[in-house]
Parts: structure tokens; sequence; C-alpha cells
């Protein structure tokens, strides 16, 4: 479906693709020290830094730069990742490298939004505003793309590029009431990802006790080790493994 592309000096379209046995098997040897593993782990999923990073290709950031920091994200899910914890490598794997990136563009501030997206964006505000008005409630993007007669993703890019989104899972604008998060707009055109189950994930999490929950988010989004995690909570490493542990087997009965 795709031609060849060429990104860091990589070829694409010659990616290798890993099931998730070969990964867990990749995995068990990368938390046993086999660097030879780490590398052909890294290489299988190349293709899911892409896929992000494909979704930041429209923000004004040079792609191979995103596509380098992705792989940054990538390397430390593999560093981290408990192949004893009964979820897919990618819904552990992807947040990071979104998180990478963010950290990139928020750090270096060179989010550079062209001036046509800026104007999409003051004409999809305005007709927001309008809207609300004669509807008596919040519209939805859908509604605001007919009324400026563009495509619903050009409007969409256009009113992200007007807000900076704090997290992951902030809500960014309303889709018919209910509210759309940063993490439901990143996809994987190779299907690696299922986000179904990723909002499934994020409706299980809510669940957990605030100490838990503290414990996943610098775990999984900040990709810290248990023994910076313990640091930062204030107890022995050994509890937040077991907290680690007891959180993720109930966010997979709930979630999956």
């Amino acid at each position: 479906m795709y031609n060849k592309v060429e990104i860091c000096g990589v070829d694409t379209s010659k990616l290798p693709i890993l099931s998730e046995i070969e990964k867990r098997k990749l995995l068990l040897a990368v938390q046993k020290g086999d660097q030879t593993a780490r590398k052909q782990m890294v290489e299988g999923n190349l293709r899911l830094v892409l896929s992000v990073v494909q979704r930041f290709a429209d923000r004004g950031e040079n792609v191979d730069d995103l596509f380098q920091v992705g792989c940054i994200g990538l390397i430390k899910a593999i560093d981290n990742f408990d192949p004893s914890m009964n979820v897919r490598f990618s819904t552990y794997g992807v947040p990071m490298i979104i998180g990478e990136i963010k950290r990139f563009l928020r750090d270096n501030n060179t989010i550079r939004v062209s001036r046509s997206m800026r104007d999409v964006a003051c004409r999809a505000m305005q007709a927001k505003e309008q809207l609300e008005k004669s509807l008596g409630r919040e519209p939805s993007i859908t509604e605001i793309s007919e009324m400026l007669g563009l495509p619903r993703r050009t409007v969409t890019l256009a009113l992200e590029s007007a807000a900076e989104p704090i997290s992951l899972y902030e809500p960014t604008y309303g889709e018919g009431g209910d509210a759309l998060y940063v993490m439901d707009q990143v996809g994987d055109n190779d299907g690696e990802e299922n986000w179904i189950d990723t909002m499934l994930f994020r409706e299980a999490v809510e669940k957990l006790s605030p100490r838990e929950k503290r414990i996943i988010e610098l775990r999984y989004l900040n990709g810290k080790t248990q023994t910076e995690v313990a640091d930062e909570v204030g107890i022995s490493q050994a509890q937040v493994s077991r907290l680690e542990k007891a959180a993720m087997q109930q966010i997979h009965q709930q979630a999956f």
C-alpha cells in the first residue's frame, strides 16, 4: 500500500514485522541482558515508531528528528517493559514513544504551525462559537467541518494546533458531548495498536487507588524504573513491584 519511504536512512519498506510471540521471546532475552535480542526488538518495532511519528508530521517539526526521538522512547520502553505483565508490548510502548516526542517538542519549543493552519483554527473556533449559540450546546467536529466546508481531519488538526495538550489523557475538545482525548487520536496504520483496548485500559486505571495510579503513571507513561518510582513515591522498590503487579493484574482483568 505504501511505497518506499526513507527516514533517517531507514528504508521503511524493508522493516521487519514481529509477531507477539516473537516479541515476548525477545523481551525475555532482553531482560537477561541479551544485546542482540535488544537490537532485534528495536528493529522489529520501528514501524510502531513510524506510525506514531506520522501523527506529528503536520506540526512543522523535522520528521527525521521526530523519528529519532521516537526511537529513544521505543528503547526506553524495551528496557523497562516487564514481560511478566500480561499486556501487549505496544500497549506499553506507544505511550512511551508519544511521551518522548511530546517532551522533545515541549522542551525545544520548536512547534511551528503554518499560517494556513492558524487561519483554519481561527475560523474553526469562530464557527464553534456561532454553533454553540445557535444549537445551545457544544458542536461536534463534523458540524464545524460542515459549516466551514472543510474535511473533518483538517478541522481536527487545526483545533489541535491551537491548543497545547497537557496529558495523553487530557480532553482536547468534545465530540457530541463526549470528551475526545489526545490518546484517542493516535493510531497505528499497521494495526499494531488496538485503541479500543487503550480506552478500556484508561477506564480500568481510573478504578485504581491514587498510589497505584501514580505508580502506573510513572512506570508506563514516564518510563521510570521501579527504583526511581520508589524514591519518588517514598516506598521500597519491593513495594513498588508488588503494587505494580497487583495494579496490572486488576487492569488486565477489567480491560482485557
